[in-house]
């Protein structure tokens, strides 16, 4: 690894936009480390944009402090890991898929930024949360993940108030409809119900949000993008 070369931090890496923004990160210059439990989707991924590949669950405490002791130098951190499971309505909830939405995109992205703090500010680093319009706009059936979605656009904006006078910037990126396997996990493997989401709409892809993150990265240190909101232009 050059010396000049800066490092970039995914998580959720193996899949979806994790992987568009490793490969849009990785094409733009960053020496990418990609983590996520599936190692072997990770290598290979890893393997064809030059990056490196860490096996991580960012909701295990230790594994993720041990991440960071051995990572070194981070330039950028991209929380990406996290996800949404069903569409119970609150009478029903569901409270271990409430948990675990909580402890993946909330706890999860307080867990790394804590953690890669340190070599963020010394490196006047990035942190970019990505979101969701599910931050933005509470619908039925998405109670847990709006909960969930709501606590990162608290925690981003927090970060920033707290640190606008540090050598660190802020980035809450917030896509819409995004055709990846997102949908496929909320419904736990229910293909059909997964399709449906998608069908006869105009879906943003993966690499979109990953072309957003990619940009957002290369602007000077004095810029700071503070929110940014992407939809499909048929989703209001």
């Amino acid at each position: 690894m050059k010396n000049n070369q800066k490092i970039a931090v995914v998580t959720g890496a193996s899949a979806g936009i994790g992987e568009a923004c490793a490969r849009a990160l990785a094409a733009d210059g960053w020496t990418v480390v990609l983590a996520a439990r599936r190692l072997e989707r990770l290598e290979k991924i890893a393997a064809e944009i030059g990056g490196r590949a860490v096996q991580l669950d960012v909701t295990d405490d230790q594994a993720v402090e041990k991440f960071a002791a051995e990572l070194g130098a981070c330039d950028l951190l991209v929380n990406n890991a996290g996800g949404a499971r069903g569409l119970d309505a609150i009478e029903d909830a569901n409270l271990e898929d409430w948990r675990w939405m909580y402890d993946t995109n909330v706890l999860g992205t307080l867990r790394m930024t804590k953690a890669l703090m340190p070599a963020l500010l010394e490196a006047n680093g990035l942190v970019i949360n990505i979101g969701s319009v599910a931050g933005r706009v509470p619908y039925v059936g998405g109670a847990g993940y709006n909960a969930a979605k709501h606590g990162v656009a608290a925690m981003s904006r927090v970060l920033r108030l707290e640190t606008h006078d540090k050598p660190l910037r802020v980035c809450e990126i917030d896509p819409g409809r995004v055709e990846t396997d997102f949908s496929l996990l909320r419904f736990k493997g229910d293909e059909e119900r997964a399709r449906q989401v998608y069908e006869g709409k105009l879906n943003l892809q993966a690499e979109d949000i990953g072309e957003a993150v990619r940009w957002v990265a290369s602007l000077p240190a004095h810029v700071n993008i503070d929110t940014m909101l992407i939809m499909p232009a048929d989703q209001v």
